[in-house]
């Protein structure tokens, strides 16, 4: 979930904080941190087959065992490299202690789907049963360790969190060790990730937009110190506490616009006669600890090294551990291997200035005059 409608709130207060681009394509050249315990579960949850009662359901090889995940980090991460991009996947670690009560309603949650996929077994409804699968998705211990595995194979780095990726993703993006960080969870802005990209592993297919968020415009737009955004996202409501009854993202707002801090807004709240709405349990100060310093890899510890592929070790991983088909394997193999070989691009930019639009607040790109030497460009990584 990440941030209560922060998507929302961005688009109305800061809407010059997002640009989208047409897909990944546009940031070749570039290394991105991606939230891969967010991509895992999106890949369980997507990559299915229809079974002979045409209820969509996992793949699985002829043991049984679940495979959605691996021909779903296999593919894209070719398809990343094949665009230019160096993908460096980011695995959740422990979770934190704060977000208990999160995880104890998201189990609840499947517990009540998985009594209703039963229900429409017995009843033979087929597309309820394709809802109610999906919602059951659990990723577990082994099935991140096969993404490990296969990504190291590959030749493709694997940063394993001390807690929450999407804080690690931020953490490499604010030290400068990639471009961005790739995430759906909207918290990755407030941990500090100075680029959000969302959408970014979506199925191509689909040619849904990727959407590109930077933290500094949002701050210039809510007119908001980073101290007060962490606030107001706490506010707004996050995985670390109950939400405040009654507050929204855009009363969220307007209180912290009036009162500067979480703890004039609370007094305010109290003073007016709401303090009851106040959940007794509402530990914001362990939160925002949590926001502004959480346990990442030291930043002189970090290696990126992208290796070489290992194509014997990925046709026993993959064709005799886990039952792939031997000639498509060796397809994506021959892939994988052209890819990895391109040299780094740069992107379109570039070769673009890029001027603002009058009466907008979307950029037009111009190509620059010949002749005229183009304006110095951070280097992107």
């Amino acid at each position: 979930m990440g941030i209560k409608n922060l998507t929302k709130l961005i688009h109305q207060e800061a809407p010059e904080a997002i640009k989208e681009e047409k897909g990944p394509q546009a940031y070749t050249g570039t290394k991105v941190a991606i939230d891969a315990s967010m991509a895992l579960y999106q890949f369980m949850v997507a990559v299915r087959s229809a079974s002979n009662n045409g209820v969509q359901m996992n793949l699985t090889n002829e043991a049984g065992e679940v495979t959605s995940h691996i021909q779903g980090f296999f593919s894209r991460t070719i398809r990343l490299l094949e665009k230019g991009i160096k993908p460096v996947w980011v695995f959740d670690g422990k979770a934190p202690d704060l977000k208990g009560g999160e995880l104890k309603k998201r189990k609840e949650a499947k517990e009540k789907a998985a009594a209703e996929l039963k229900q429409a077994q017995e009843d033979g409804d087929v597309e309820k049963q394709t809802q109610m699968s999906k919602r059951t998705v659990r990723v577990t211990k082994a099935h991140n360790e096969d993404i490990k595995v296969l990504l190291r194979l590959m030749g493709c780095p694997v940063v394993e969190a001390p807690m929450e990726a999407e804080a690690q993703c931020a953490e490499l993006a604010k030290q400068g060790h990639v471009f961005a960080a790739a995430s759906e969870d909207m918290d990755t802005l407030t941990f500090g990730t100075t680029k959000l990209l969302r959408k970014f592993t979506a199925p191509e297919s689909k040619k849904i937009p990727v959407m590109e968020i930077n933290l500094e415009k949002v701050l210039q737009g809510f007119k908001m110190t980073m101290d007060q955004f962490i606030d107001l996202c706490i506010l707004c409501g996050c995985d670390y506490m109950d939400s405040i009854r009654g507050v929204g993202s855009k009363t969220a707002f307007k209180l912290m616009k009036e009162h500067g801090s979480l703890e004039k807004v609370l007094q305010f709240l109290k003073d007016k006669g709401d303090g009851e709405k106040i959940p007794k349990e509402f530990p914001y100060e362990e939160a925002r600890k949590l926001f502004k310093n959480h346990p990442c890899i030291p930043n002189d510890q970090v290696k990126l090294k992208f290796g070489k592929m290992d194509k014997d070790g990925l046709r026993k991983f993959l064709c005799e551990d886990k039952g792939f088909n031997v000639d498509r394997v060796n397809n994506q193999i021959k892939r994988l291997e052209k890819a990895s070989g391109k040299a780094t691009q740069r992107r379109m930019d570039s070769f673009f200035k890029v001027l603002p639009s009058s009466g907008s607040s979307s950029k037009k790109r111009i190509m620059a005059k010949k002749g005229k030497k183009p304006a110095k460009k951070k280097s992107r990584r």
